[in-house]
This record gives C-alpha cells, structure tokens and sequence, in this order.
C-alpha cells in the first residue's frame, strides 16, 4: 500500500502500529478532515485526524479524533463486502412514506 502525503475527506485508511503504537491491531479509519488548529500545535510529521472507524463491511462504528504520524500512513483498499446488502427495518420506511 502506498504512502500517503496529507490525507483529505474521503480517503480510506488503514492505520496501523506505523502510524502510531495505540494501533497495534490496524483500523479501517475514513477521513472527515485534518483538524488543522489542533495539528498545528503538535509534534513536526504527527497530525489530527477526525473520522470514522470502520468495520470489515465498511460500516462506521465509531466517530474518532486519532493522533498519528503521517509518514505512517497507508491507503486502504475498499472493504469488499459478501452477500445481501443491508435493507432498512420496516419502521424506518413507514417513517419517510
């Protein structure tokens, strides 16, 4: 996977034990945005990232402010997902009809 310069909204990565040691088990992390005020108060080559944390399926699990080195970053390939895809609960389509 390929290093990645300054990540921006959008960008699926997977942040592992090189971006920092927090990440001995890498996560799937898709970027809201660089939180420039806080980065820009930091150790040189280390940033703020406000994202998602993903599942295997790529769904969010958890909204996250993560602390990393930037050179430690890496791209991740789209989570490949197998099977049906999730369909909204009745209540929830009776409530937009």
């Amino acid at each position: 996977m390929a290093e990645l310069t300054t990540p921006r909204a959008g960008d699926l990565l997977r942040v592992g034990p090189e971006a920092s040691v927090q990440f001995i088990r890498p996560i799937l992390f898709r970027v809201i945005r660089v939180l420039d005020d806080w980065t820009r108060t930091s150790y040189d080559g280390w940033i703020w990232l406000e994202g998602y944390q993903l599942d295997s399926r790529g769904d969010a699990v958890a909204r996250r402010a993560i602390f990393v080195i930037k050179a430690g970053l890496r791209a991740a390939p789209a989570p490949v997902v197998v099977g049906q895809p999730r369909r909204r609960s009745a209540s929830s389509r009776r409530a937009t009809a």
